[in-house]
């Protein structure tokens, strides 16, 4: 899968969950400061990554994970 394709499953993911169009969703949004996603949202957000890559995704992983190119270049790095 290529970081395009993986990056379009997550913009769907946000568009659904953060009810943000699909045009405003890019590699730079930062969940917290342009989502304003508390910690449930961003388990909640995590857990649909693990069911939609089936990829497991740690607590501390998690942390890490800032913008949505964070989450792009992680889901490449550990797909399955």
């Amino acid at each position: 899968m290529t970081e395009e394709e993986i990056f379009e499953k997550i913009a769907k993911i946000i568009e659904e969950h953060f009810d943000l169009p699909t045009e405003k969703i890019t590699p730079d949004l930062d969940f917290k400061k342009d989502l304003d996603a508390d910690s449930i949202d961003v388990v909640e957000f995590v857990l649909e990554l693990e069911d939609t890559f089936g990829a497991e995704i740690s607590d501390e992983d998690a942390e890490s994970l800032v913008t949505i190119g964070d989450v792009v270049t992680f889901i490449k790095a550990n797909l399955k």
